[in-house]
């Protein structure tokens, strides 16, 4: 059983996991049943681990203006010859709001840590966060839930650098929300979702 723990499918991850599976055993005279999974991203224990982490956040640096979900880029043509990963953030989205109970109006999704010159997933998160401070916005939580475990990408650019650009366009108070990292939900999302195949 093999589980690539990207929350959304996209040919740049989880088909990468797939690719190098598929090196590996294609060296191999015989070769055990697999059971790959694609992604997670409607599981309802993982809706149910980021919200959990959602309302702790919530709880401790109170309710905030927005809830800005950032999740990593690709580059839009990839999107256009076919990957579906812009519709699995937005599935996410859509079933973190809901379990969350918050108005559409107070979420915000976008994508983050685009490199190159050819356009990429739009919203980008960095430029998004000048514009709402500039536009008033004080106060901002972000989430990147397609990040199982955080990273430098998480911890640099969006605990820090993104937190500068908010801050410096006006806004008042930014707070990242870790990925789930260790976090007991989390394992026990993991364990559920891998049952069948066990």
């Amino acid at each position: 059983m093999v589980l690539p723990l990207y929350p959304q499918y996209s040919c740049s991850t989880v088909a990468a996991v797939w690719d190098e599976l598929a090196r590996i055993l294609a060296k191999k005279r015989a070769i055990p049943g697999i059971s790959f999974i694609r992604d997670y991203a409607e599981h309802p224990d993982y809706i149910h681990a980021l919200a959990a982490s959602v309302r702790a956040s919530f709880a401790v640096h109170g309710e905030p203006d927005l809830l800005l979900l950032s999740y990593h880029g690709i580059p839009q043509r990839y999107a256009n010859q076919g990957d579906d990963y812009p519709q699995r953030c937005r599935d996410t989205t859509r079933e973190l709001v809901s379990a969350l109970g918050l108005p559409p109006e107070r979420v915000m999704m976008t994508f983050q840590s685009r490199f190159g010159r050819e356009p990429w997933l739009t919203p980008y998160t960095d430029e998004t966060l000048k514009m709402l401070g500039e536009k008033g916005t004080k106060h901002i939580q972000v989430l990147c839930p397609g990040f199982a475990a955080d990273c430098l990408e998480t911890l640099e650019e969006i605990a820090v650098q993104n937190r500068e650009i908010f801050l410096e366009a006006g806004g008042k108070q930014y707070e990242y929300i870790p990925a789930l990292n260790a976090d007991a939900a989390h394992i026990e999302m993991m364990v559920n979702l891998t049952a069948p195949y066990r």
